[in-house]
């Protein structure tokens, strides 16, 4: 890859990237509080599911068909998926998470004049994040594994992120659960790498059922 799209994909995943990455707990902020994530022992469980049973059955594989999409320039093949990923996400807030993170990636697009995009993209990219970063991997020349491993890092990082304010633990604690947690990265990629279209989708019901309850939980302090 080249230096260019190296620096280009550490701004894609960079925390500063203005897109709400750190306001969300995508139902850690209840299971915390109802105490099924008590320890970061738990914490590093909850993490591994998330890993296993969505990242790697649906956010993954649905990236790498979304840049497929750009590299063939294939509209429809792009709203198709960006659809099947807004499907899988399984709560009204997963799916507004998803949708006004994509709105402000699309908007920050919109700020650069030099990658316009046409009509028949614009509500796959405005509708869903993994649109945005697929589209913009592609611009920027970003090869589509290392897309996908700077991707599942980003997440990592807010999920961690997420655990300290809440589990809670330390600083130091933070960075030695992302240094182990993503060493499992690179493996669970490639499982995703050779799905077939029919074996995607992944189901995580306590996530669910967290991120459900979330929604009226009393006392919050990330989004819903």
């Amino acid at each position: 890859m080249a230096d260019l799209a190296l620096l280009r994909l550490l701004q894609l995943i960079s925390p500063s990237l203005p897109v709400g990455g750190f306001t969300y707990s995508q139902g850690l902020e209840y299971a915390v509080e109802k105490g099924w994530v008590a320890s970061d022992t738990d914490f590093v469980r909850w993490q591994r599911l998330i890993i296993e049973d969505t990242l790697g059955r649906v956010d993954w594989p649905v990236l790498m068909r979304l840049y497929r999409a750009c590299e063939e320039r294939d509209s429809r093949k792009f709203a198709h998926w960006s659809d099947f990923l807004l499907a899988n996400r399984e709560t009204a807030e997963l799916r507004g998470e998803e949708k006004q993170r994509g709105q402000a990636l699309a908007r920050l697009i919109d700020e650069w004049p030099d990658l316009p995009f046409s009509a028949e993209w614009q509500a796959p990219l405005r509708q869903c994040q993994l649109a945005g970063i697929a589209w913009l991997g592609w611009c920027w020349g970003i090869n589509g594994q290392a897309l996908a491993l700077g991707y599942g890092y980003n997440w990592l990082e807010g999920s961690v992120m997420a655990g300290l304010k809440l589990v809670p633990f330390g600083q130091q604690k933070a960075q030695s659960l992302l240094r182990s947690l993503s060493a499992i990265l690179p493996e669970a990629l490639a499982r995703a790498l050779v799905l077939e279209d029919h074996d995607l989708g992944g189901s995580f019901p306590l996530q669910a059922i967290a991120s459900s309850c979330h929604e009226t939980q009393y006392s919050r302090l990330f989004r819903s």
